[in-house]
C-alpha cells in the first residue's frame, strides 16, 4: 500500500468532481501559477488499494515546471463511488474510464501525457490500447509486462479471500496486526487517513483489479505496435518487489521506451522519491516524450 505523507494538496490543486460521459469522479486538478505558461495536461492513475493522494507530493514541482496535473480515483476507488459488481470493474470498464477523464481534461480537445503506477498503468494500457489517439505521451510507473510476481500473488489471493469473509475495518485490523515491526513502529502506519481511505474502497473493486494483477497477459508487443508510435516511458525505484528492476528494463527495451529508475525508491517513487520523480516526467515530458534511437536507458 502506498502511504503518501499527506492527504493536504498543496495551493497549485482543487480537489472536486470531474463530470465526464461515464460518471463522476474525484480528482485533484493542480495547476500552474496564474499566468504562468501551461505546457500540457496529464492524467495521473494510482495503483491498487491506493488513491490519487499517491501523487500528491509531486504536483506542485509538475506544477512548478509547467503542467496541469489531474491526479483522479478510479471507480471504486476512496471518494469515487462504485457499484457492487465485480464486472463493473473489468478491465475494458476501467479503460474506457480513462479515456472518458482524457476527454474532459483535454484543453480543447489536445492531446494529454497519461501516467499510470503499478496497476494504474496497465489500465492506462489497456486504454491505450483501445484508443491512442487522446494520448500525448504514456509513462508506466512501477508497472509490468504481465501479472505480478508469483510472492505477489499470494499476497492478493489472501487479501481476496478475507474481502469475501471479513467487512473492510476487519481486514484493515487483521493488515495491520501481519505489519513487520518497523511498519508497526511507524506513525504513518495506523495514520487515520489512510485507514479511511481503505474503509472508502468498494470490496468488488479490490477482488476485481486483485484479479487482474494474477492474471494479466503479456501486451508488450501490442502497445510496441500501436501506430503512429506514441512516445512511452518507464519509471521504477531501484528496487521492486511487485515486478524485477530487471523485468522493467526488458520490458522498456522492448517498447522501445525511455527509462528512468529513482534512486532510493521502491514500487513507489511517486512518494518515495517524489521530486526526483517529478523532475524525471517533467522532463520526458518536455522532450515530448521522445528520445533519440536507441535510448532506452536512464538512471536518475
Amino acid at each position: 500500500m502506498s502511504r503518501p505523507p499527506t492527504f493536504t494538496p498543496p495551493p497549485c490543486a482543487r480537489a472536486y468532481r470531474l463530470g465526464t460521459a461515464r460518471g463522476a469522479f474525484a480528482v485533484l486538478d493542480a495547476r500552474p501559477g496564474e499566468g504562468a505558461a501551461v505546457k500540457g495536461t496529464a492524467l495521473l492513475l494510482p495503483g491498487y488499494t491506493g488513491s490519487k493522494e499517491d501523487f500528491i507530493a509531486m504536483l506542485q514541482p509538475l506544477a512548478d515546471a509547467g503542467y496541469r496535473t489531474v491526479a483522479v480515483d478510479g471507480r471504486g476507488q476512496y471518494e469515487t463511488d462504485g457499484p457492487e459488481d465485480e464486472e463493473a470493474y473489468a478491465q475494458g470498464e476501467l479503460a474506457r474510464d480513462v479515456l472518458a477523464q482524457a476527454e474532459a481534461v483535454a484543453d480543447g480537445g489536445k492531446p494529454v501525457h497519461l501516467l499510470g503506477h503499478s496497476l494504474g498503468g496497465q489500465i492506462a494500457r489497456a486504454a491505450v490500447l483501445i484508443d491512442a489517439a487522446p494520448f500525448a505521451s504514456l509513462t508506466l510507473m512501477s508497472s509490468g509486462p504481465a501479472e505480478v510476481v508469483p510472492a505477489q500473488q499470494e499476497k492478493v489471493k489472501l487479501l481476496s479471500d478475507a474481502l469475501r469473509v471479513m467487512d473492510m475495518a476487519q481486514v484493515w485490523d487483521a493488515m495491520r496486526a501481519l505489519d513487520p515491526p518497523e511498519e508497526a513502529d511507524d506513525a504513518r502506519s495506523d495514520r487515520e487517513d489512510l485507514r479511511q481511505r481503505w474503509l472508502r474502497h468498494r470490496p468488488a473493486q479490490l477482488l476485481a483489479t486483485g484479479r487482474q494483477l494474477t492474471v494479466e497477459p503479456d501486451r508488450v508487443e501490442e502497445l510496441a505496435a500501436v501506430r503512429p508510435p506514441l512516445p512511452l516511458h518507464v519509471v521504477s525505484g531501484e528496487r521492486d518487489d511487485t515486478w524485477p528492476v530487471p523485468l522493467l528494463d526488458s520490458m522498456a527495451v522492448r517498447l522501445g521506451a525511455h527509462r528512468t529508475v529513482i534512486g532510493g525508491a521502491e514500487h513507489s517513487p511517486n512518494t518515495d522519491r517524489p521530486l526526483e520523480t517529478a523532475r524525471a516526467v517533467a522532463a520526458f515530458w518536455d522532450g515530448q516524450g521522445r528520445t533519440p534511437p536507441g535510448v532506452a536507458q536512464k538512471r536518475d
